[in-house]
């Protein structure tokens, strides 16, 4: 499926319990020329989990939206389905796409000119306390941590930039020092 964007491809990624979502939040809210795509899932909303952190849809639904083409990028993912649908960012707008490694890999292959972000924790056990803070069930924190260990690797590989989210208000700020490094890189 072809891809073209006028503005940046900003791909933030990393394992469960690094602090995405909210590095992205605040990112959008700071900088009013990023615009963040939805991705769908088909997993339950997490207990006070924001209604518009995803579109939780069905099962059926995603994959009618597979059948269709609608989707840039998708994946099975610890049995559900998480996927970013074909962005359409308002002019004069970066998208930011907050998506799993496996994701990344396959935006990448579609725009070798996307800037991908690798999250990192700054320990597996802060990584592990961040997953039962947020209202994870122990099997599934295990199941995270144990994919973590799988995506980092491969993660770090396909990068631009690898950062460490050990304080938020740090990350954001480096996290926008490189977005407007790329950008001013790019304008030449």
């Amino acid at each position: 499926m072809a891809f073209n964007s006028r503005g940046l491809v900003i791909v933030v990624s990393g394992p469960g319990g690094v602090g995405k979502s909210t590095i992205v939040d605040a990112l959008v809210k700071r900088d009013a020329n990023l615009w963040l795509s939805r991705s769908w899932t088909t997993r339950e909303q997490r207990s006070g989990e924001a209604p518009d952190a995803y579109k939780f849809v069905t099962r059926e639904q995603f994959e009618q939206h597979i059948a269709d083409g609608g989707f840039l990028e998708w994946t099975d993912f610890l049995g559900n389905l998480y996927g970013t649908p074909t962005p359409s960012a308002p002019e004069g707008k970066d998208t930011v796409l907050e998506i799993e490694v496996d994701g990344a890999q396959q935006v990448k292959q579609i725009n070798a000119n996307a800037l991908l972000l690798f999250i990192l924790p700054p320990s597996r056990q802060e990584q592990k306390s961040r997953l039962h803070g947020r209202g994870d069930p122990a099997q599934k924190v295990e199941k995270r941590l144990r994919k973590a260990e799988d995506e980092e690797p491969i993660g770090k590989a396909i990068a631009d930039y690898v950062l460490i989210n050990d304080d938020l208000g740090e990350t954001v700020n480096e996290m926008s020092r490189i977005i407007d490094f790329e950008r001013k890189k790019r304008q030449t």
